[in-house]
């Protein structure tokens, strides 16, 4: 790792956690409320069906609506950046991948909000699947990672029809969750692999922080305030091999995203080794 360095002005949260030394390794260990079993071919990666769709609706409607309402009041989001989507409609006809630093619990929700809450599909831990945050995950648009290589051909094929319907993906490129972490860390290549695949554009977003002042004072005792800015969209060069040129992109994106982040010099290298 080399020394991390940043602009003045930029705050850096004070988490009191100790982070592994794998940048890919989960902080956060879900708590089983059933028995976890096999994400296999078996599973409905695709479920069209009334009680899917019906979960979709409580989860935008009855449970997104009210926290986006509270996220700019607990959380201070402020979301700069919007004229990059604006102004890059024609871009994004066939559909676009976002992605973004993953740093806190409602960091998905800051994503939708910076989208005009625009539904997005993404690719989900599967063990969430078996815990009391399962019904949020599938509502919100999660397709859990398989299992098995049988169950991984079906998954591919979920995303395969959400592109050809022109639906919006979102992947967490660090794969995931260290809160408040402020460093970008290391990406997996999957979305740029994909965003090539579907010749789409990654569109990258940054969380940043501020600290807790005034009426903030009252809410989150000891997290920070949350910006989210939005980069300019990255689209893959194809007369390239899939593999080098989806490298291209996730360089690019990653070197935005820190400079977006205030920092001069990230401590992370962009890519994560397999």
């Amino acid at each position: 790792m080399k020394e991390h360095i940043v602009k003045e002005g930029v705050f850096i949260p004070e988490t009191g956690i100790k982070y592994p030394e794998k940048p890919d390794e989960f902080i956060f260990q879900p708590v089983f409320t059933k028995e976890r079993k096999t994400i296999d071919a078996n599973y409905p990666f695709e479920d069209n069906s009334f009680l899917a769709k019906l979960r979709q609706f409580i989860i935008y409607a009855g449970a997104f609506i009210p926290v986006f309402a509270l996220h700019p009041l607990i959380y201070g989001l402020r979301i700069k950046g919007k004229n990059n989507i604006r102004k890059n409609r024609k871009l994004f006809k066939n559909g676009a991948i976002t992605i973004c630093n993953h740093v806190y619990r409602w960091d998905f929700l800051a994503v939708l909000q910076a989208v005009k809450y625009r539904r997005l599909w993404f690719p989900a831990r599967a063990d969430l699947l078996f815990t009391k945050d399962a019904f949020s995950v599938l509502g919100a648009g999660g397709i859990p990672l398989p299992d098995t290589l049988s169950a991984a051909k079906k998954f591919n094929e979920a995303f395969d029809h959400l592109h050809e319907k022109k639906k919006w993906i979102h992947i967490f490129p660090e794969s995931c969750r260290w809160a408040f972490y402020e460093p970008i860390r290391p990406f997996k290549l999957g979305a740029f692999s994909l965003a090539y695949k579907y010749n789409i554009p990654i569109i990258p977003m940054v969380i940043s922080y501020r600290p807790r002042k005034g009426i903030y004072k009252i809410f989150k005792k000891g997290t920070p305030l949350i910006t989210l800015t939005i980069g300019e969209p990255i689209l893959p060069d194809l007369s390239l091999p899939r593999k080098h040129s989806s490298i291209k992109m996730l360089e690019k994106a990653h070197a935005n995203m820190v400079k977006m982040a205030g920092i001069e010099q990230n401590c992370w290298e962009a890519v994560a080794e397999n």
